[in-house]
This record gives C-alpha cells, structure tokens and sequence, in this order.
C-alpha cells in the first residue's frame, strides 16, 4: 500500500460532516470536497461519463428524435423542405443503360470502318450494336430496370447510331443522297424537339446544371408503333448496305435493296408526323407543387 492511499484512508472512514484540514488546502475542507482531490479524479471522471452514456442511451430509446434537427422556420429548414420533393432521382448506371450507352460509343467507329473500306469489321460492330439495341430492352423488362433516362437515351443511341451511318454510307455512295437528307431532317427536327421539352418540362430552378442532369427526369416519350416501325426499317437498311460490299449481291438483291430505299423515306416521314399529331408521345412527368417563399411568409403571418 502507497504512503498517500495509507494517509487518505482516515479521511474517508470519517462522518461527512466532519472537518478536517486537507493534505492540498490550507482551510478545513468537508469529506466531498476531499474526495475531489487530484489521486481521485480519473475515477470519478470515468464514473461520470459511464453515468451520463447510460442516460443518453435511456432518453433516446423513449424520446427518439432528429440527430440533426433543423428548424423549419429558418432558409435551411425552408430549402431542406423543398428538396426532397425535388429531387426525384433514379439509378442510371445499370446494363441496360450500360448496353445503350456502349453503343452509342460504337457509332462513330463503325462510320469509320466505313469510310476506310473495312466493311467486314462494320458489319461485325454493327451485328453487335444492333444485338444491344434488343437485349437491353429485354433485360429492363424482365428485371424491372426502366428508367426515364434509359427511354430517353435508348432512341438518342439509336438516332446517332442512324446519323452518322447516314452520313457515311451517303459519303461513300452507297445510299442515295435525297434518303439520307430525309433521314436527317427528321432526326434534326426530334433532337430540336427533345431539348424544347427538356427545358419546358424542368421544374424549377431552372439552371443548366439541372437542365444537364439525366438523374433528374422532367419528361417521358414514348415512341409510336410507326416509328418503331421505321426504326426497323431503317436499321435493316443500314445493315443492308454496309453487307453489300461485302457479299456483293446480284440483279435481284439490288432491287430488292433498291425497293428497301423508298420504302424507308415513306416511313421516315410517317413517322416524322407522328411525333406531332399524337398526344401520348411525350409526357410531361409532374413534380409535387412546391410554394414559394412569398406564400409561405404570408400564411405564417396570417
């Protein structure tokens, strides 16, 4: 046993009211004040907080509450208010948008194997593009991965895919130049209608950090049985043509390829028409209506 613990043991045997002069004060000091003495704080420290944890533990188990409350009076509460009726998000990255965003990636290099006569490796590329285009679709049906993001990219992936083997295969001549400015007209006038609705459809604030965030879906379109019709169509002509230096057909395929073409341009403008006159192919998704501050100041004050 130390020099100090024999020297405090008396202390503590004695009745709390009795008075005796402390080993670190000059004064005569009470037994609770003796026992806060410096050999005694680490103990009761220790106590103390095991006391206080205990406590916590008990008041949140009966009074649960926000570990982060914020009033909703204040501009932070107002904003954390609004947010969450916002910011209807979606998770994009999943295969069938992976399998859409890769082909979209593999377009302008098919259009580059076509310019540069590498016919057998476009066909190729272009078998696999066009396998993606009907598995992820496949796949976002049977496992319920629709997301507005992927019905919006899935016929973009399709249209540049169908732009720039437009171009390229009018380029090197194997399609006939008044196909592809009707091929490219219609997809022009689409894209020009795809962003208007973009932005009249964004709720509000509309800024262009929202305006370019597909997490934030503001508009849905549904394609028509026609244009799914002449997206058909149109890919089975885009195959045809870049197949014919490769197996360079006769006299029959040729007219057959021939009639393929105008068959196309009478698709592409049906379809065209389609987007205009039908009310279902684009809608507008509705956001929780949020009030604004003005409304809310004055329903406070009332």
């Amino acid at each position: 046993m130390s020099v100090c613990t024999k020297r405090l043991l008396p202390l503590f045997r004695q009745p709390p009211s009795t008075l005796r002069p402390s080993l670190y004060c000059r004064r005569p000091v009470s037994l609770a004040q003796q026992r806060l003495s410096p050999c005694n704080i680490p103990a009761l420290t220790r106590s103390t907080t095991r006391a206080f944890s205990l406590f916590s533990r008990q008041n949140e188990k009966q009074n649960p509450v926000d570990k982060n409350p914020v009033p909703p009076t204040t501009p932070a509460g107002k904003l954390a208010q609004k947010i969450p009726k916002l910011a209807l998000r979606e998770n994009v990255f999943n295969v069938p948008n992976i399998l859409t965003f890769s082909r979209l990636f593999a377009s302008p290099v098919i259009g580059y194997l076509i310019l540069h006569d590498y016919h057998t490796a476009a066909l190729s590329l272009f078998t696999y593009a066009a396998a993606t285009d009907l598995v992820d679709g496949w796949i976002a049906r049977t496992w319920k991965l629709q997301t507005v993001v992927g019905s919006v990219i899935d016929p973009m992936a399709d249209k540049t895919m169908m732009t720039i083997l437009t171009i390229c295969l009018a380029a090197h001549g194997t399609m006939p130049l008044w196909l592809a400015v009707i091929i490219l007209g219609r997809d022009v006038g689409l894209a020009i209608s795809a962003l208007w609705w973009r932005w009249i459809s964004l709720p509000p604030p509309k800024t262009m950090a929202r305006y370019w965030d597909f997490g934030l879906p503001s508009a849905e379109v549904r394609p028509t049985n026609i244009s799914k019709l002449n997206t058909a169509l149109q890919m089975g002509l885009l195959a045809a043509c870049i197949a014919d230096p490769v197996l360079m057909g006769g006299a029959e395929w040729q007219g057959n390829l021939e009639a393929l073409k105008y068959t196309v341009g009478m698709t592409t403008v049906w379809s065209g028409l389609s987007y205009v006159f039908t009310k279902d192919a684009v809608k507008i998704i509705k956001h929780p209506p949020v009030e604004s501050e003005e409304k809310e100041g004055g329903k406070m004050k009332q």
